[in-house]
């Protein structure tokens, strides 16, 4: 039976979050498995998601012990931590949503999201986002976050939850990335 809950000071759970992230690290697949399955970009070590985590916990879905799924929950306090995502914060002082500049709100920032690919299409996912939604969605006005142009799996998955495709930028890389907003003003049913 899968059990969802938040990592609020367990390590052992922020532990299964690094060891299902590094199994889906893009460097660690084949382009068949992004193509057919996505990826995950940034390696949180383990200070990083106890860092993350010091701030507000995070979403994780569990069959027995083993961490299957999580979503990571990250704030404006942590901008400068991890300096691959910079630039998306950086991107959040020029994008308007609704006549203000999205740096003005008080929003979540979806850190990350993975599901182990033997529980994938199974509503992991979409039931890892509700818990997300329950948990922070009466302190933050939205979450938001940045997917892979190329990561068409991530992009679809982010859809049907009613993200919101609001910019498209490219980093120093030439990586192209598009934020997706998820308004939780918006009405959304519960799953």
């Amino acid at each position: 039976m899968i059990n969802y809950s938040t990592t609020y000071r367990n390590k052992a759970d922020l532990e299964g979050i690094s060891t299902l992230q590094k199994a889906n690290l893009k460097k660690n697949l084949s382009n068949q498995e992004i193509e057919t399955y996505g990826f995950v970009t940034v390696d949180h070590s383990l200070e990083m998601l106890e860092n993350l985590n010091s701030i507000e916990p995070q979403i994780v879905a569990k069959d027995d012990k083993e961490v299957i799924g999580y979503v990571l929950a990250m704030t404006k306090l942590s901008k400068s931590d991890i300096p691959i995502i910079l630039p998306m914060f950086e991107e959040f002082e020029k994008i308007d949503y609704n006549g203000q500049l999205v740096s003005e709100y008080n929003y979540m920032v979806v850190g990350q999201v993975c599901v182990h690919i033997n529980y994938r299409g199974k509503g992991v996912f979409e039931k890892c986002f509700q818990l997300y939604k329950d948990t922070f969605g009466d302190r933050y006005d939205f979450c938001i976050t940045e997917i892979a142009l190329a990561n068409h799996r991530s992009r679809n998955a982010h859809k049907k939850l009613e993200f919101k495709e609001i910019h498209i930028y490219t980093d120093s890389y030439q990586t192209q990335w598009v934020i997706v907003l998820w308004d939780w003003s918006d009405s959304y049913p519960h799953i």
